[in-house]
């Protein structure tokens, strides 16, 4: 009979275990584990701590007893093997309860010692305030200094995987938090541009960050602790979590003279033996091989440590199974967001001496998480990084709300297959509204990557301000966008003028194309592109990743949890101080903003508007416009999946207008367009402006009367030519039709009706909201003469005039648009 020892259970040696029993019923199997559990969940740890996980026993996945009954192992709990000796094949083994030691044979030897907190030689590191979150103890510990010491702060060392976890959860526990990196980013595994995002976020979520500032010392005081920065700075909280990173816990097989790195983590081949033939290790205590690069590197995940129990088990039981490397998929919650990863990253190649457009190429794109008409879709931003010739995707990475961690298995298990770039493009994937889109975000990365391999779109690196300095920025967005946020360097041109403004930009220059996530910018483009332009490219993700990427140029984020915030928290009204509640869940930009405008012209001086809307973006939005009208925004947090904003109407100009005396700020649109999308398009543009507290002209001629004129026949008198003109033309907005598409009717009747799945208003209901908010709505006098057009037969507000009326109120705008 076969005798198998496993020195160390958890994730490595008790998947081990249980399935050599499997395997084998006669073998006899004993595991010895220092700790006082067998198996738990290490990874569910932080989510205890912030009272997301409620029991204590949902964390021991296996008991001593369990493991016995279920699969006859003999499982010593606090029993901790100091040696190993290879002659006689036995480790010596200490009883941690009473500190005996005795002698343990075996035939077979499995190492899963996993791996230990790191806690380097800092003064003052020794205190008991000070905390490393890796055992279910350790765990205990953290709780009772919340819960009994009654810790109100907590400062977490490292912004890896679980400082990031540790943030949120202890801020869930009502902590204020301070997270302290010695690194300039985040997350590791994410590449610099990627790690941003979890920036912002954080910083919503209150989180006090200090990036690029390592720990010189630690200093006690009182019921608190010191924390020296290198920089000069302090921080002190109630408790510290060190979260600086994990060692191998190689030092028995270093002992007994098996191979290990320099790291003291232990070389295994293939089939996982160590230099000891009857010997096998398995978890984070080896070094493993690099899926990509095949180098050697430690990683230490449980998801391979779990495989690798597994493969040495069946190698056990007479199998000849390899272990193919670990390519570090990985996912984590940090807050709002989930980051992922596979695979390399750009800072790996770099290392490596790789260069990007010589050895590899990525793209960065922004996806929503299912069909943008279906409720609650949110964006992701997706990197890929890929071959030159695009046979082998080298990794990828996803922020985003929701959605992400599918996305990353997808391209995970494409990595492993040996997967290109063209197989991404062909993948077939579910798909229904709820879940996906037509074009999955992993289809529309492998669209790009191929469009940037054959030549057909070309983009720059994040940080244009320093890799492209004289570029000329071209903004593609709609005017109403530029209300929330602008470059003011930026050359603003909309995608539908911009076949007609050619004439504007100068073909020599670098031309850099923007939009709100990168699909318009990527049409402006290709149209470029077709008309001579030598020098196009495209900024990755659009308007919204570079201000994430560039938060120096936006306001700073304000924090979301007002009962962290002193400053907020004083302004910030008791429910019975709220005047009014607008609710624009499942509202489009710039729907929200419309709202919120509208709704403030009703109210008084000091009085205050609650608003909640469910898009990402009003976040950013709104702060943008409290900004520019001059309203106060009281505060901003987060409710599940809204965002609720608080906003008091400020004393003086009503609801922020701006006088055109002041500063020649008026919108003035002229529309000559009779089609439904054209006619939309110069709504939405008014509305969003008027929101803003601009004065707006619309000046509708020729064929734009048309979307005036009211929906019943007027009996008004008309020559015959009149009345036989009158009759050709479209009566009203809602007989109006598309430009393209409209296939006999059918096109209109599927805008209309996807506008209505994805709470887009409908033409009449922006015209009557365009009147509400003040905009001057001008029939073009001649052009009703010449069309036969009478005053009668337009709706009610609409004012007649002449050009003089148009041009008087064209000198007081600095935008005119004709549509």
């Amino acid at each position: 009979m076969k005798k198998v020892v496993i020195i160390g259970g958890v994730a490595g040696g008790a998947s081990c275990a249980a399935r050599l029993r499997r395997l084998d019923e006669s073998a006899e199997i004993v595991v010895l584990e220092r700790g006082e559990y067998i198996s738990y969940a290490n990874c569910g740890l932080p989510y205890y701590v912030g009272d997301v996980i409620k029991s204590r026993n949902a964390l021991l996945l296996q008991t001593p007893q369990a493991m016995k009954e279920k699969f006859r192992v003999d499982v010593r709990v606090k029993n901790e093997v100091i040696k190993i000796d290879r002659e006689k094949k036995v480790v010596q083994v200490k009883r941690l309860e009473d500190g005996k030691t005795y002698e343990e044979s075996y035939d077979t030897l499995v190492i899963s010692t996993g791996s230990s907190p790191v806690r380097p030689r800092i003064p003052g590191i020794d205190s008991p305030r000070i905390q490393t979150l890796w055992t279910v103890p350790d765990t205990d510990r953290i709780r009772k200094m919340i819960h009994e010491q009654g810790a109100h702060s907590a400062a977490v060392i490292g912004g890896g995987f679980i400082g990031l976890e540790m943030a949120e959860n202890l801020s869930h526990a009502g902590l204020e938090v301070s997270v302290i990196e010695a690194a300039d980013q985040v997350m590791a595994p994410l590449d610099y541009e990627m790690a941003q995002l979890l920036h912002e976020n954080l910083r919503e979520n209150c989180v006090n960050l200090y990036l690029g500032d390592g720990v010189s010392a630690f200093h006690e005081e009182k019921d608190a602790v010191k924390i020296s920065l290198n920089s000069g700075k302090s921080v002190t909280a109630d408790m510290v979590l060190l979260s600086i990173g994990v060692r191998p816990n190689g030092e028995l097989a270093k002992e007994a003279g098996l191979a290990v790195n320099a790291r003291g983590g232990i070389v295994v081949d293939k089939m996982l033996h160590t230099s000891d033939p009857d010997i096998f290790a398995v978890g984070d205590v080896i070094e493993v091989e690099d899926f990509i690069s095949k180098n050697r590197t430690m990683i230490p995940l449980a998801g391979p440590a779990n495989k690798q129990g597994r493969i040495a088990a069946n190698n056990i039981a007479g199998g000849r199974e390899e272990y193919n490397g670990t390519m570090g998929t990985s996912v984590a919650k940090v807050f709002d967001l989930t980051a992922a990863c596979t695979g390399a990253n750009e800072k790996a190649l770099t290392k490596q001496g790789k260069v990007k457009g010589k050895d590899y190429e990525s793209i960065l794109i922004t996806q929503n998480s299912h069909a943008g008409y279906y409720p609650g879709a949110v964006p992701m931003t997706l990197k890929l990084i890929f071959s030159m010739d695009g046979a082998h995707i080298l990794g990828a990475q996803i922020v985003g709300r929701d959605g992400v961690d599918k996305r990353i298995d997808t391209i995970a298990v494409a990595i492993r297959m040996g997967a290109g770039v063209g197989d991404l493009k062909q993948l077939e994937l579910a798909y229904a509204p709820p879940y996906s889109s037509a074009k999955d975000p992993v289809n529309m990365a492998g669209f790009v990557a191929e469009n940037v391999l054959s030549g057909v779109v070309s983009f720059t690196p994040w940080n244009i301000e320093k890799t492209n300095p004289d570029a000329l920025l071209l903004d593609v967005r709609e005017d109403a966008e530029l209300l929330a946020f602008s470059l003011p360097q930026a050359v603003h041109i909309p995608l539908g003028q911009l076949r007609d403004r050619l004439n504007e930009l100068d073909h020599s220059r670098e031309i850099i194309t923007f939009c709100a996530i990168g699909v318009r910018s990527y049409n402006a483009a290709r149209i470029l592109m077709q008309h001579g332009f030598g020098n196009v490219k495209v900024y990755p993700g659009g308007m919204r990743f570079y201000q994430s990427t560039h938060p120096q140029e936006n306001s700073p984020a304000i924090c979301c949890r007002p009962n962290l915030s002193e400053h907020m928290e004083e302004k910030s009204p008791s429910q019975t101080d709220i005047s009014l509640r607008i609710d624009c869940s499942g509202m489009q930009c710039p729907g929200p903003i419309m709202k919120v405008y509208e709704s403030m012209q009703k109210m008084r001086d000091g009085e205050v508007m609650e608003v909640s809307a469910s898009d990402p973006g009003f976040v950013r939005d709104i702060n943008a416009w409290c900004r520019r009208t001059g309203n106060e925004l009281l505060s901003k947090e987060q409710r599940g999946s809204e965002y609720v904003a608080r906003v008091m109407k400020k004393s003086g100009k009503p609801a922020g207008m701006t006088s055109a005396k002041e500063a020649p700020e008026g919108k003035t649109l002229i529309v000559f367009s009779g089609d439904l999308d054209k006619v939309l398009a110069s709504f939405i543009i008014a509305n969003g402006a008027a929101a803003m507290g601009r004065p707006v002209t619309m000046f509708f001629t020729f064929w734009g009367l048309t979307a005036l004129r009211k929906e019943k026949k007027q009996s008004v008198s008309k020559t015959m030519m009149e009345s036989l003109f009158g009759t050709m033309l479209p009566r009203g907005s809602k007989r109006l039709k598309l430009s393209k598409m409209n296939m006999g009717g059918l096109g209109t009747a599927m805008m209309k009706r996807i506008m209505n799945d994805k709470n887009v208003d409908s033409l009449e209901a922006l015209i009557e909201k365009a009147m509400k908010a003040g905009v001057k709505i001008v029939a073009c006098s001649m052009s009703m003469e010449i069309m036969g057009i009478r005053k009668e037969e337009l709706i009610d507000g609409v004012e007649i005039g002449g050009v003089g009326t148009y041009l008087g109120d064209a000198e007081e705008s600095n935008v005119n648009l004709f549509i």
